[in-house]
């Protein structure tokens, strides 16, 4: 899924996500070779990210279909926070399919 592009830009890739998801994720975005790279066009440092722990909020509308919670109710859980490096607005455009797949 490697994508060659002469797009160097830097971007800060950021998802929160709860910790019984955590590895599936950061597998299905490592798989991709376009995250996670440093530095992106040789790396020496594959599959690098940070994630932080902490406590999210969020009310589903009455009109949601939500993975987690009840329409109309907030929820409060125990959520990771990663970061991770991509370079190329396309490549992070693939990233963000592959992690909603």
């Amino acid at each position: 899924m490697s994508e060659t592009t002469n797009d160097q830009t830097r971007y800060k890739f950021i998802y929160f996500v709860p910790p019984s998801s955590l590895t599936a994720t950061k597998e299905a975005i490592f798989s991709t070779s376009l995250a996670g790279r440093f530095p992106a066009s040789e790396p020496l440092y594959t599959d690098v990210c940070f994630h932080t722990s902490g406590t999210g909020n969020f009310t589903p509308s009455t009109t949601s279909s939500p993975h987690i919670g009840t329409p109309g109710h907030q929820e409060i859980l125990e959520e990771l926070k990663v970061e991770l490096q991509i370079t190329g607005a396309e490549n992070v455009k693939t990233v963000v399919k592959v992690l909603k797949e």
